[in-house]
This record gives C-alpha cells, sequence and structure tokens, in this order.
C-alpha cells in the first residue's frame, strides 16, 4: 500500500514480496509511479507549511509516541525484517532497536536546535543565525537494512520540521509499510510523512526533477547516487548520499589475533555480509597470517546457515539470484587467480532446494588481480590478503574510489593513532568492528558518499543556516 497524505493507497498496480529464504511470495503490495510521487510531494509541501512551524516539544512527541508503539511491536517488526530480508531473527531483532534508536535521539535532539549570536563589527548591528528545516525533502531507502535506513532518514527530517516522501526498496517494502502503520497510530498530521513504492527511474526521476524537493537523502550503490546528483543539479538540492564501500580490515603483528577473528565475525559474516561497511579485504600481517586464516576457517566453519527464522541460525540467504550469482562468480575468481578456499566456497541448498544461500567463505593468498579487491562484495566471502610494512598495508588499504569504513587490529596505541589518521575513510574501528552508534557520523568520502547521517550531524542535514543582520538604530 501507498501511504500519501494520511490515507492508504491501493492503485491496483501490484507487486510481489519474496522470501529469499524460501522463494515464497509472502505478500503482495500496491505500487505508484510519477503521478503518485507527484501527489505525495504535493501533500508534503502543503504539510510543510504547518509542520515547519510546529515547535520542537510537539515534534518530539509525535516521535515518542512512535517509538513507544514500535517497542511495543518489536517481534512483529523483527520478523517482517527476517521475512523479506533473509537476515537471522536475532540480527533482525537488533535492527528493530537500532531504528528505535534512531527515532529516540531525534525526538530529543529537535528540541535541541539552537540559533547563534554573532559579535557585530559596528555598534549599530545584531547580528544572528538561525535554524530552519529544509522543506521537502525525497528518501530513498535499500534493502539490506529495510527498517533502520528508514529511521535513520525520517526521523531527523522530521525533527528538523521538514516533511518527507519515502521511497524504499522494492525488494523489502514491508517495513516501511510497518513503519507507516505506527505513523498513522500515533495520528502523525496528513502530508508530513508519505511512502510510494514502485519503479526507481520513474519515482526517482520525479524525486529529482520537481522543484518542491528541497533535498534528496539515498542510501544505496555509487552509480545510483552519482546519477542522483546529476539529476538533482537542475534544481540545485540539497543532498546526502551514502554509497557503496570496499572496507579494509588490518590484522598487525601485535594484535589480539582471538579478538581480531572474532571481529571478523561481526564485520563480515552478520547480514550474509550485505552491508556497505562489510569487511572486504583482510590484510594480515605475514608473521600472523597463519595463525589467523586457520582460526578464522574453523570458526566460520561453525557458523549454521539457514532459515533466519529458525533458532541457531547464525547466516541467512543473500537478497536474490543476482546477488548469489555475484558471489559465485567473484569465488571463482578468486580461485582462477590461486586463492585457496579454507571454508564454504559452495553455493548451499536447503533440504528442500529453495532460497539463495552462499556457504560462508574463507579465501587464503588473496590478491589485488582479484575482481573481489577492487568489486564491492555483497556477500558472505572473507578473503584474506598478506602484507610485510605499516606503510605498505595502509597504501594498499587506501581505495582510490571508496572511502566509507575501515577497520585496524594492534596492541599499539601509537599505531592505532597513526592509522586513525592514515585510512582515507569516513568511518575507522580501531579494535572495533562494530563502530557504528546513533549518537556518531555515519558517512564517507570520495564516491562512498556525501554528508553525514547520525547524531546532531545528520539533524544539520535537514536544517538551512540563515543569517539575520538587523539595523538597531
Amino acid at each position: 500500500m501507498l501511504y500519501i497524505n494520511g490515507e492508504w493507497r491501493d492503485t491496483g498496480n501490484k507487486l510481489d514480496v519474496t522470501n529469499p529464504a524460501t522463494g515464497e511470495i509472502i505478500r503482495t503490495v500496491a505500487t505508484g509511479g510519477k503521478t503518485e510521487t507527484k501527489e505525495a510531494i504535493e501533500s508534503a509541501k502543503r504539510a510543510f507549511e504547518f509542520w515547519g512551524k510546529t515547535t520542537g516539544n510537539e515534534r518530539s512527541n509525535y516521535l515518542f509516541q512512535v517509538v513507544q508503539l514500535m517497542k511495543e511491536k518489536t517481534k512483529e517488526l523483527a520478523e517482517t525484517i527476517t521475512l523479506e530480508n533473509g537476515k537471522p531473527l536475532p540480527d533482525a531483532t537488533r535492527e528493530v532497536a537500532g531504528a528505535i534508536g534512531y527515532l529516540e535521539w531525534y525526538a530529543e535532539e529537535a528540541k535541541r536546535i539552537y540559533g547563534e549570536t554573532i559579535p557585530a563589527s559596528a555598534a549599530d548591528k545584531h547580528l544572528m543565525v538561525i535554524r530552519e528545516p529544509v522543506g521537502v525533502c525525497a528518501a530513498i531507502t535499500p534493502w539490506n537494512f529495510p527498517l533502520s535506513m528508514i529511521t535513520r532518514k525520517i526521523a531527523p527530517a522530521l525533527a528538523a520540521g521538514c516533511t518527507i516522501v519515502l521511497k524504499p526498496a522494492d525488494l523489502t517494502p514491508l517495513s516501511a509499510i510497518k513503519v507507516f502503520e505506527c505513523f498513522h497510530e500515533v495520528g502523525l498530521p496528513a502530508g508530513v510523512a508519505n511512502l510510494v513504492i514502485g519503479p526507481a527511474e520513474e519515482i526517482g526521476n520525479e524525486m529529482t526533477s520537481n522543484p518542491d524537493v528541497r533535498k534528496i537523502t539515498f542510501t544505496g550503490s555509487t552509480r545510483v547516487g552519482k546519477k542522483l546528483i546529476r539529476d538533482s543539479s537542475d534544481t540545485v538540492k540539497k543532498i546526502s548520499m551514502e554509497l557503496g564501500g570496499h572496507a579494509p580490515y588490518i590484522v598487525f603483528e601485535d594484535a589480539d589475533i582471538d579478538a581480531a577473528v572474532n571481529g571478523i565475525l561481526v564485520s563480515k559474516f552478520i547480514n550474509s555480509g550485505q552491508t556497505c561497511i562489510s569487511t572486504n579485504r583482510i590484510y594480515v600481517a605475514e608473521t600472523v597470517a597463519d595463525e589467523f586464516s586457520g582460526k578464522l576457517a574453523e570458526k566460520v566453519s561453525k557458523l549454521v546457515i539457514g532459515n533466519g527464522l529458525e533458532d541457531g541460525v547464525n547466516v541467512g540467504p543473500v537478497i536474490n539470484k543476482v546477488a548469489l550469482e555475484k558471489v559465485k562468480s567473484q569465488v571463482e575468481d578468486a580461485v582462477k587467480h590461486d586463492g585457496k578456499v579454507i571454508a564454504g566456497g559452495n553455493v548451499f541448498t536447503l533440504n528442500n532446494g529453495s532460497g539463495y544461500f552462499f556457504e560462508p567463505t574463507v579465501i587464503q593468498n588473496a590478491s589485488d588481480n582479484m575482481k573481489i579487491t577492487t568489486e564491492e562484495t555483497f556477500g558472505p566471502v572473507a578473503p584474506i590478503y598478506t602484507f610485510k610494512t605499516e606503510e605498505e598495508v595502509v597504501e594498499r588499504a587506501n581505495h582510490p574510489e571508496y572511502g566509507l569504513a575501515a577497520y585496524c587490529y594492534t596492541r599499539d596505541i601509537g599505531r592505532g593513532l597513526r592509522m586513525m589518521r592514515a585510512l582515507e575513510f569516513g568511518i575507522v574501528g580501531i579494535n572495533d568492528p562494530a563502530p557504528v552508534v546513533v549518537q556518531a557520523p555515519f558517512g564517507g568520502m570520495k564516491e562512498s558518499g556525501i554528508g553525514k547521517e547520525g547524531g546532531w550531524y545528520g539533524l544539520e542535514e535537514y536544517l538551512e543556516k540563515k543569517f539575520v543582520s538587523i539595523f538597531i538604530k
């Protein structure tokens, strides 16, 4: 269903939503296109006339009501994520908690949008800077975190006083529908938040070309992000883009090897490797490479593959057949270039023959001429490279295009600080495989993105700074 101007809309056009673990259609939803998107934008524009003037306390109260309702619906929300995305239920439950965390944080921040007084250079002037909401925003979210990516964009937008039109991924629209059911249930005013589901190009073109949309926020591939940036340039929209990643994971000879191995289980195999900050390249010092590789292969071999709704499952399916074929192709290419598979390496089939599963895989003897070294891997494959010196690994780790996240394991605090400065990435985890938190900025450098999400940094993306000079004589 679409949600426009506070009403659910059935257009007659349909989209089947499939469970990637079983191949079964779990629900059919209504879709729209250019016409419905334009209506949603018009609705958001009308709503902005009053929503942008509400107090921070009023906006905060609405968000807190949604927080409470989503907490009550945690089980339902988590099951929805697992059904349409495939990730194990415990991971989905953690995603729900993260999604609620963004709403809660920005419910608090809505009351803390401050201005500034600037010392004047003349006695007869008073100078101020005030922060005002950008206006109507359009958000496009991905399938890999179908709930938390939505609230990470909508929560700061609404807290700032903006109105929004959301287009979720066609593969996972059910989580978005659940969020908007919560908005509807708490009585969020009509038009403040609108939901359109349907063809990406048709909806995206209306969002980028419509002059009433003042900001575009997108999470997804660098290729699509570049197109949205180009298409938004004619109306000079404000943009924030969280794009592709190719994260290096560096293990020095003085690292806690067991901690580094356990970190890979978090950074690489959560959500079957389908995260933008997932480790793509593991660089291990030559002197500890065999120890690290052996321990990692042993642990990875024990991960349980299966339907995310079943108890004890660690690794679910990849999202669809195209994703499965890409993972398979990268592994085959690595083997062709002398890579040695020491765990996994094959397409995995459940007893009933359904789903898109690939075994959690570790590849030793990875090299720079493999596809996996330069192509983003959205799958459960961990290639291990070796290095000799700190200078060498920094040069290899700093990707010419990607700059989203990087990880480093060392017991040497001086080295950790050097790596913090040398790694050209928006997020750096030192002995930390899960550095993302609600209150901190999330975003990349280079072709991995523009702008930040999370914390007060994310709120600033939805605010304009207006300078006011008052002549007082």
